[in-house]
């Protein structure tokens, strides 16, 4: 009986020395990914306020990162705590807080799926808000013609939503009036040079005298086309966001039910080790040794 009771004792050190390790270091990849995020969109967001970009807050990237990096950084910071401390309110923040996130994400792609039509009109209504200021908005400019190449296409619902820019207004006067931006324009070779004047005027012509000229399909139906058609890639894209969160919430689990067992075996954790722990190596004590909060 003591031998088993000895090697069950043990066994529980181990998973709770390795659990803590475990979940010690994911917080902390996390921790170091979030400062990352975060400090990349303070510089965004001040070259942003430099050149007055992107004056829609929905349309600026910077902001996006900036709310992702606090966000992963605060949670992130809170496990790393608490799994050094051994503080299961800490814990349970963090857990409930992923759980939170969890259920947010997917919630938010059950509504964007059952309120399709709503989605794309939020989306092509955005859109259009950036293609007013096409022009002046370099970080958008750069996304709207990084989008149109990519998934050849050609505004948000079609071609003729470049009307609302100024530059593009039909009837204008100026040398791009009518017209659509290069980006638009198909080609037939890769690294094609494309002629920039090869948009112009295309908004007085239909779309069937338009199929060789340029993209007259909008952005925000060619994305989801190319979703259905890559649904592999976006597989492995959904798992690659939601398991490492899934994990997170596991180990987590896993390691309060051991910080608790110990708890419930020698009493509070802050009242310092058992004495048989104090025989195991000096790394799997390190995190024991923390000053008390």
């Amino acid at each position: 009986m003591a031998g088993g009771s000895g090697e069950s004792s043990h066994c529980k050190r181990f998973s709770y020395t390795f659990l803590k390790f475990l979940l010690a270091f994911y917080a902390c990849v996390f921790w170091v990914i979030g400062s990352i995020i975060l400090a990349i969109g303070i510089y965004a967001e001040a070259e942003r306020l430099r050149y007055r970009t992107l004056e829609g807050m929905f349309l600026a990237p910077s902001i996006i990162l900036i709310l992702l990096g606090i966000t992963m950084f605060v949670v992130s910071f809170i496990g790393v705590l608490g799994t050094l401390r051994d503080n299961l309110t800490l814990l349970k923040v963090f857990m409930y807080t992923l759980v939170v996130c969890l259920i947010l994400e997917l919630l938010g792609g059950i509504l964007a799926l059952t309120f399709r039509n709503q989605t794309v009109k939020l989306l092509n209504k955005n859109i259009r808000r950036g293609i007013v200021n096409y022009y002046d908005d370099l970080d958008f400019k750069n996304i709207m013609d990084f989008v149109q190449e990519r998934f050849k296409c050609c505004g948000a619902e079609d071609f003729k939503d470049w009307n609302v820019n100024m530059y593009h207004n039909c009837p204008g006067i100026g040398p791009q009036a009518c017209g659509v931006p290069h980006t638009c324009c198909v080609t037939t070779k890769p690294n094609e040079v494309v002629n920039s004047l090869c948009g112009n005027g295309v908004q007085n012509r239909t779309r069937i005298e338009l199929q060789d000229v340029i993209h007259v399909r909008g952005c925000t139906d060619a994305f989801f086309i190319w979703v259905i058609d890559n649904y592999k890639k976006m597989a492995i894209l959904l798992l690659v966001i939601f398991l490492p969160q899934f994990f997170g919430v596991i180990v987590t689990w896993l390691y309060m039910t051991r910080v608790e067992d110990a708890i419930a075996e020698y009493g509070h954790y802050m009242d310092g080790p058992p004495q048989d722990l104090k025989k195991q190596n000096r790394v799997s004590k390190w995190f024991l040794c923390m000053p008390e909060i």
